[in-house]
């Protein structure tokens, strides 16, 4: 939460530990909001001794009483008392609609929440005497410093349940003092018609059939109030999401609040996804398996071929099918639809320079960084390289022994000022100390091979980018490819 720094903190006098305190207060502080039908209003007093609004929170069970956002305003004639009153006593104030709780921590107060019912809201039954319960013992368990705990869950877990999905009230021993008919309606799925009044949920659900794989272990300690903490449960092809909510005095444990949720559709959608994630790496890896079979038969024709033309043509056509195939290996590992493209290059720089060579020693190196490459970009941009590495070898090396071939990546992020989703810069270069392509074979600077036209078609249709060759001064030739980049997803 941004709504107080730590240079605001401590010029306010608030000492280790009490801005990590509130923090967690209003990251949690949405239940007791919904469980009392009210706003939530958190104020720290200013270097100036005047209290401002830092925070609030609007209920999800009622109509909220402020409409118009306040944070940052001085309090009105009427509550600013209260406010004073409760910071300075330690004691909860109450006045018309509105009541205020200081919320202390190590014997002394940190700030002071208020609370505002709209004086239209009606409801005296059951559920709302439980509810407004719940809510007045949370907010005297933060008067005493005994909420929020620490260990309270803050994680973003999809499908944490809330008042209204599920609320129960649990005694001492985990036994069920009230269950809201969401709440009912919830365990009912899981296969427990039994009442929960009365009944402890440990042993309710010790018959059920559970589906899940891995049993947790923090399961009964949820389920009779013990930790604060989240936990699931799944039977009956349901599946229901609890957390619980210790209630403390200074003696000691009364009790507990447990919220659950059915989340079986939002798991059941989970599951689709890491199935069809799975399902898209086993994809990636036949294709990859497939091409290898692919190059495997390339190279026994290419052994039956009497002319040397012919060889050659094939052993190129098996090069390209095998650079297809480690983008393929490369996207079968991982989750994403992107590749780590520095891994799949480095050894495809190494291959392509080996296979090119004729008994040659060629160094190959390799500067900068690339990424991570969307895939729709990654086969294209490594056929290029190869091809670009292959020609440089076999063209700017003819007759000579060694070389070195040099591929240099980078990567430029867009900058600050540049619109959401604008894509990075590419710039790749690659570059031989050879004769050049204008030397070999009377070549022009460009090349007129099969492998060229290949190149500037991947680099025009595939990668949108330009295509440069020139002569270095020093000898051989530099090509420089520019392109853009999305955003690894």
């Amino acid at each position: 939460m941004g709504f107080l720094s730590s240079e605001t903190g401590q010029s306010q006098g608030l000492l280790e530990g009490d801005l990590e305190w509130l923090h967690l207060l209003v990251g949690d502080w949405q239940i007791v909001s919904d469980l009392a039908f009210a706003d939530l209003a958190l104020w720290l007093p200013d270097e100036a001794g005047e209290f401002r609004a830092r925070a609030h929170v609007r209920p999800s069970t009622a109509h909220t009483k402020f409409p118009i956002d306040f944070v940052g305003d001085l309090p009105s004639v009427s509550e600013d008392p209260l406010i004073r009153r409760a910071y300075a006593e330690g004691e909860t104030q109450r006045g018309e609609g509105i009541a205020a709780v200081p919320m202390r921590r190590r014997d002394r107060s940190v700030a002071v929440v208020t609370l505002h019912r709209s004086a239209s809201l009606g409801g005296t039954g059951e559920l709302e005497h439980a509810y407004h319960d719940a809510a007045d013992e949370l907010l005297e368990m933060g008067r005493l410093g005994l909420w929020p705990e620490s260990s309270t869950p803050t994680g973003s877990r999809r499908g944490a349940p809330r008042v209204g999905d599920g609320f129960m009230r649990l005694a001492v021993d985990g036994t069920v003092v009230y269950a809201s008919p969401n709440a009912v309606s919830a365990f009912r799925r899981l296969g427990i018609v039994s009442p929960l009044v009365g009944r402890s949920l440990t042993a309710l659900t010790s018959d059920l059939e559970l589906t899940t794989r891995l049993a947790d272990e923090s399961l009964p300690l949820v389920l009779r109030g013990r930790m604060p903490w989240r936990s699931e449960i799944e039977a009956q092809r349901t599946t229901l999401t609890l957390r619980s909510i210790p209630l403390r005095a200074r003696d000691g444990r009364t009790g507990a609040i447990l919220l659950c949720r059915d989340v079986s559709e939002l798991r059941r959608r989970e599951k689709e996804l890491v199935s069809k994630d799975a399902t898209i790496r086993e994809i990636h890896h036949r294709v990859k398996n497939n091409l290898q079979t692919v190059s495997a038969l390339l190279r026994m024709q290419s052994r039956r071929m009497q002319s040397d033309e012919a060889r050659e043509g094939l052993s190129q056509a098996m090069r390209r099918v095998e650079t297809i195939a480690r983008v393929h290996e490369a996207l079968s590992h991982g989750l994403s639809q992107s590749v780590d493209f520095d891994e799949l290059i480095e050894r495809q720089l190494r291959l392509a320079a080996e296979i090119a060579s004729n008994d040659q020693r060629i160094e190959t190196v390799f500067e900068g960084r690339f990424g991570y490459i969307p895939s729709d970009s990654a086969t294209p941009l490594a056929l290029v390289v190869n091809e670009l590495v292959s020609n440089a070898v076999e063209h700017g090396f003819a007759g000579r022994k060694n070389g070195q071939v040099t591929l240099t990546a980078r990567r430029t992020p867009r900058g600050p000022d540049a619109p959401e989703g604008t894509p990075d810069r590419l710039t790749v270069t690659v570059a031989d100390d050879g004769a050049g392509y204008a030397a070999a074979a009377g070549q022009s600077a460009k090349g007129s091979g099969l492998g060229t036209q290949i190149v500037k078609t991947l680099v025009r249709s595939e990668l949108g980018g330009s295509i440069e060759w020139k002569r270095r001064p020093a000898g051989g030739t530099a090509v420089t490819l520019e392109m853009t980049v999305e955003k690894a997803r």
